[in-house]
């Protein structure tokens, strides 16, 4: 597919003003729905990971890499390239062929035979799914002005858990009635229709036309050595992106194994799965993603420090509520802790994301996401999973049948961890508040 030239775009006075239109909404909801596939795709190995176990013989440690390491290795230092790239040309179109490329392998997965062959899928469907959600950031910034784009990229972010509940849903009802591969299959199509569509019907919007100065003209596209030199010299930046990896190492390596958990060591079937965990995974993830975005718009307004302090608080608040989900003898009580830390641990993404883009200029927007989510999703992605499957398989020859329970409690350093990281960062940004 060719990658138009930016000159593409249109005037910047069609996008003027302070309030959002219909249009904006409406690529906003385009958006979140592409976000919804990105995530269900990318969540479909560990919500069928009993059955894919059962068929392929694959281990907690093999798991946990190629939803881990394997997948996170090529969705992380694809980003970076696709980031520049998208920062130069039409970014409607890099989403579209991307959407088009990850949805194009998820059928793959459903076709493998043998786990080297999955192996591959899952390569694929990270090469495709870098470039989704750079572009998106930097596209609903440039349809909503300052002191929206919080609440803008909070509804933008529920697509994590729109699309988790929608797998955990779609994908363990299927894989009952039908086979896991069925359901790898459906989701495939369903993505190469939507990358058509956002094609058709998406328009690229102007670069920082809606940014106030002095960032309000896009200039010149920014070099990638200078973005990349830019991000890593800023402590704002880079405490944000190790704060939100920390986080992710938990989230991911949490989620990536809760329903082989509640399968294998708190007795629940595919079918309750379908509907009890995926109504946890909607109400509580999607719930505090949509809070955040809100919360983050309201205190920011009065000090850019509730960037930071913001997560720190809710990363607190969710010790505990994780520590008694672990615990719990019984699924329904289990389910029902883990609607705190559901509820609770993504406070963070609203919050770093709108951070950077605020921070930086127009024309690196693109570029400073994908940097954002290539040293969250390294630590995060590619570490969590393959840190909680090798745990639980050192464990299992001891601890048999609770090896992913003892796994999971060797996480909550990390908690402690990310809050410090973002006490830090408030420290970092109420001085460059005070210099300014």
């Amino acid at each position: 597919m060719a990658v138009a030239s930016v000159s593409e775009e249109p005037p910047a006075a069609a996008m003027s003003g302070a309030k959002p239109g219909p249009r904006a909404w409406f690529v906003l909801g385009a958006l979140c729905f592409v976000y919804v596939l990105n995530f269900l795709d990318r969540q479909l190995l560990s919500i069928l990971a009993k059955p894919i176990q059962d068929e392929l013989g694959v281990t907690d440690g093999q798991l946990g890499r190629i939803s881990g390491l394997y997948f996170a290795l090529f969705y992380c230092l694809i980003s970076l390239p696709v980031g520049w790239l998208a920062d130069r040309t039409n970014r409607v179109r890099v989403l579209s062929f991307a959407c088009a490329l990850w949805s194009a392998a998820t059928v793959a997965c459903g076709l493998s035979r043998t786990y080297p062959q999955l192996v591959a899928a899952r390569m694929a469907v990270g090469v495709g799914e870098a470039g989704g959600v750079p572009p998106s950031y930097a596209i609903i910034s440039d349809y909503f002005p300052p002191g929206r784009r919080g609440t803008a990229l909070g509804i933008f972010n529920l697509g994590p858990p729109i699309g988790q509940a929608l797998g955990v849903a779609f994908g363990a009802s299927v894989a009952a009635a039908y086979s896991w591969r069925s359901a790898f299959l459906a989701v495939g199509v369903i993505g190469i229709v939507t990358a058509v569509v956002v094609f058709l019907t998406v328009r690229e919007p102007p670069r920082g036309g809606l940014d106030t100065a002095p960032k309000a003209a896009a200039g010149p596209a920014a070099s990638f050595w200078g973005t990349l030199g830019m991000f890593f010299s800023r402590p704002a930046l880079l405490l944000a992106a190790l704060g939100g990896g920390a986080t992710q190492f938990i989230t991911y390596g949490v989620g990536n194994f809760t329903t082989l958990f509640l399968i294998r060591e708190k007795g629940m079937t595919l079918e309750e799965i379908a509907v009890w965990f995926a109504l946890v995974v909607l109400v509580g993830m999607g719930g505090g993603i949509f809070v955040s975005g809100r919360v983050i718009d309201r205190f920011t307004r009065k000090s850019k420090a509730a960037y930071a302090l913001v997560p720190a608080a809710s990363l607190a608040l969710a010790v505990p509520f994780f520590l008694g989900f672990i615990w719990a003898p019984t699924w329904p009580l289990a389910l029902a802790l883990l609607l705190g830390p559901t509820f609770l641990n993504y406070f963070y993404l609203s919050s770093t994301v709108a951070l950077v883009q605020e921070e930086v200029a127009p024309n690196q927007r693109v570029l400073s996401g994908a940097i954002l989510l290539l040293v969250m999703n390294l630590i995060g992605l590619g570490l969590g999973p393959t840190y909680v499957g090798a745990a639980s398989d050192f464990l299992r020859e001891a601890h048999p049948t609770n090896s992913l329970q003892l796994a999971f409690f060797t996480l909550t350093p990390f908690y402690l961890l990310a809050i410090g990281l973002f006490l830090w960062l408030a420290r970092v940004l109420r001085k460059e508040a005070v210099a300014a």
